[in-house]
């Protein structure tokens, strides 16, 4: 991926450790909970097509600012955390070259092909 591009998502990322910092949790549960939207892998235990969708789902930015909004909305913290877990994780992920997923195989992304 361009540099440009990892550039934006360390912006992403670093703007969800901002909006973390609004909440009132701990510093440490950002990276304890980090690493957790990737649960959405298991459904490759299933098939690709079913992966794919789950690892979409947990790894799409509308998605996580979508609950981050109605986590806001509501006034529930562990909603909007979870949105904020969401974003930062999926731009992390993007950070590294991992995209969201096509149903074919797990290294074919919207970036392109993993290595």
């Amino acid at each position: 991926m361009e540099a440009s591009l990892k550039i934006e998502e360390l912006a992403q990322f670093l703007f969800g450790i901002f909006l973390f910092t609004q909440l009132d949790y701990a510093w440490w549960w950002f990276p304890v909970l980090l690493l957790t939207p990737d649960i959405g892998m298991l459904g490759y235990i299933v098939n690709t097509k079913v992966g794919a969708f789950t690892y979409n789902l947990f790894h799409h930015k509308a998605v996580a600012i979508l609950v981050l909004l109605l986590g806001y909305y509501l006034s529930n913290d562990i909603i909007a955390l979870t949105g904020i877990i969401l974003f930062s994780h999926s731009a992390m992920d993007r950070i590294f070259g991992y995209g969201l997923k096509y149903p074919d195989l797990f290294k074919h992304t919207h970036l392109g092909n993993l290595k």
